[in-house]
């Protein structure tokens, strides 16, 4: 048995998540949202299993996540108003930019990345990460705390 064998994380088995294996620091599995089906998830956590606070939001998020459409739809329309804008102007050449009028019109146009649960200042923090039509770089992450969209954050990682 070598010194990565006992370090190694056995899989945390959690009776609404499934199985979550730890890899590069995280616990990562997958968690269905209404809507989109299974996606990524990545929930902070030591060596014998995720953090607790991180379980309790995993477990609560498909049941709120259709209550935070709306939010997270307005917080991506503000943030592909200014891309429209550059290329009204010319000034970003985008050949098939996606044409949006309202928010509602964002979801057609975007893709969950990934759930990401983790404390960001130590508050433990839902971050919701899409890919949007728009701006192809990056990925943009919707912050939630007490379910409410508190910030959306461009070029989130992992």
């Amino acid at each position: 048995m070598g010194l990565f064998d006992i370090l190694k994380s056995e899989p945390y088995q959690d009776p609404m998540l499934g199985t979550l294996k730890r890899q590069r620091g995280r616990w990562k599995g997958s968690i269905a949202l209404p809507g989109i089906g299974a996606v990524p998830l990545l929930l902070s956590g030591g060596r014998a299993k995720p953090d607790d606070a991180s379980l309790v939001l995993a477990r609560e998020l498909p049941a709120k996540y259709l209550s935070l459409r709306e939010d997270i739809q307005r917080h991506l329309f503000e943030h592909y108003e200014p891309y429209k804008e550059a290329v009204g102007a010319g000034e970003l050449d985008a050949p098939s930019f996606p044409a949006i009028q309202a928010p509602t019109e964002v979801w057609p146009h975007t893709k969950v990345e990934r759930v990401l649960i983790e404390p960001l200042e130590g508050v433990p923090t839902v971050e919701v990460a899409y890919r949007t039509a728009w701006d192809e770089e990056h990925t943009v992450g919707a912050w939630i705390r007490d379910w409410r969209v508190f910030e959306l954050c461009g070029s989130v990682g992992p």
